[in-house]
C-alpha cells in the first residue's frame, strides 16, 4: 500500500471504512450470506519507517475484521495492495494458520499474482512457457496459503512446483 502511514493508521482507516460499508449494506438490506468482501490487509505504507512482521500483520488484520465484519459474510478475498508476492502469500498463510475467525479467507491478488509472470514473459513469445510456470507456481503458493499450508522454503526451492505439480492436493473445506 502506497504511503508513509504506519500500521495503526491503516487499522484506523480500514476499521472506519468497513464499519461504514456494513452499515450501508445493512440499511440497504443486503443479504450478507451472498457477499464476498475484498479488503486490504492491515499493513504499513511502503514508505513507512516501520515495516511490521508477518505475525503482526496477520494479527492486526484479523483483529480489525473481527471488529467490523459480521460472521454472516462467508468469505474474504484479500487484495494484495502492492505487497510483494511473497509478503502477500506469507500474510494470508499466517492468518489462515491462526484459524480463529468465522470466514473463509482467500486471495484476489492482481499484482502479487502477475509480477513474476510478467517479468518472466517480458513480452517475448519464447518466454511464454516460463511465464506460465511462474504463474502456476504463484497460484499454487497462494492456494496453499489460503489453506494455511504454505512454507517459506517452498519459495526458495525452485523445484518445489515441479515436484508437486499434478499431485493430489486436497482442496480446502468450507468453515463450519
Amino acid at each position: 500500500m502506497n504511503g508513509s502511514h504506519d500500521i495503526d493508521r491503516c487499522a484506523e482507516v480500514t476499521e472506519f471504512v468497513l464499519n461504514t460499508v456494513f452499515s450501508e449494506l445493512y440499511q440497504s438490506r443486503v443479504v450478507l450470506e451472498g457477499t464476498v468482501l475484498k479488503p486490504n490487509m492491515i499493513i504499513s505504507g511502503t514508505k513507512s519507517a516501520r515495516q511490521c512482521c508477518v505475525a503482526e500483520v496477520a494479527e492486526r488484520t484479523i483483529k480489525v475484521l473481527k471488529r467490523c465484519v459480521p460472521s454472516a459474510v462467508p468469505g474474504i478475498a484479500f487484495l494484495s495492495g502492492g505487497q510483494s508476492e511473497e509478503s502477500a502469500t506469507a500474510h494470508l498463510d499466517a492468518m489462515n494458520k491462526s484459524g480463529d475467525f468465522p470466514w473463509r479467507l482467500t486471495f484476489s491478488y492482481g499484482r502479487a499474482l502477475q509480477a513474476a509472470t510478467q517479468k518472466a514473459w517480458s513480452g517475448r513469445s519464447e518466454n511464454v512457457a516460463a511465464a506460465q510456470r511462474a504463474f502456476s507456481h504463484r497460484a499454487r503458493m497462494n492456494g496453499l496459503a489460503a489453506r494455511g499450508q504454505w512454507k517459506p522454503e517452498m519459495e526458495e526451492d525452485a523445484q518445489w512446483g515441479l515436484q508437486h505439480h499434478g499431485k493430489n492436493v486436497s482442496m480446502p473445506q468450507p468453515r463450519k
